[in-house]
């Protein structure tokens, strides 16, 4: 049996960098990583101390994602679910969208009224705060600050092929998806985007999503 070929533009990286310019890009990551945690520390320690009292369990959260080149990581967040929770809810979800079936309700693609999520959580994920620790990733290099959303090992494996160009890259604390919707936007819609960021990616570009988070993350557009 002969295997296809896969079509080349279906892993075309893009545009790649010039060495001046993953470096300049590298020093903004450390730097307003380490500005990011410092100013950040004191409110970051409440939220901490908040969910450790309205709700049993850890206040950082830690997940195996996909990295650059499809390599795992341990992602840092604050956690907003319940202790035990089921993700089949979300993997059946994500599985009606890839195949084309519209879930939105209201206009948002988030999972209605999901109980696993606790008070303090739906909080959070409508701020994006629930993050923040992810600039321990930065820091650490697993992430950059602009990229990809960092996708979870089995939903990787749902992604169809034509979206593995976006692995080319570091995922990153935000990107071209959570500025254009994020919540309002289905599966295939961020899939897309990130790879329409992936294959245009430039200092220019990740310097206007930089400056494009902050009003998106005070409209609350909010997260999964």
């Amino acid at each position: 049996m002969v295997r296809a070929k896969r079509a080349p533009e279906t892993l075309n990286p893009g545009r790649r960098r010039p060495l001046w310019e993953q470096a300049v890009l590298r020093g903004i990551d450390v730097v307003g990583a380490a500005v990011g945690l410092a100013v950040l520390a004191p409110p970051m320690l409440i939220v901490a101390g908040i969910i450790r009292l309205t709700s049993r369990g850890p206040a950082l959260f830690r997940q195996r994602r996909v990295g650059q080149g499809g390599k795992p990581f341990t992602l840092y967040k604050f956690r907003t679910m319940q202790l035990g929770c089921s993700d089949e809810p979300l993997r059946e979800m994500i599985a009606r969208e890839l195949r084309g079936e519209k879930t939105s309700v209201g206009g948002s693609f988030k999972l209605d009224r999901d109980p696993r999520i606790t008070s303090v959580g739906s909080w959070l994920r409508r701020t994006s705060f629930d993050e923040l620790p992810q600039l321990l990733n930065v820091l650490r290099g697993d992430m950059a600050l602009v990229g990809p959303r960092p996708c979870l090992e089995w939903e990787a494996a749902m992604f169809p092929p034509e979206f593995a160009a976006r692995s080319a890259v570091k995922p990153g604390l935000t990107g071209l998806w959570q500025v254009s919707g994020r919540s309002t936007m289905g599966t295939l819609d961020m899939l897309r985007l990130d790879l329409v960021y992936v294959r245009s990616r430039s200092l220019q570009t990740d310097l206007g999503i930089l400056a494009r988070t902050l009003p998106s993350m005070l409209r609350g557009g909010g997260a999964r």
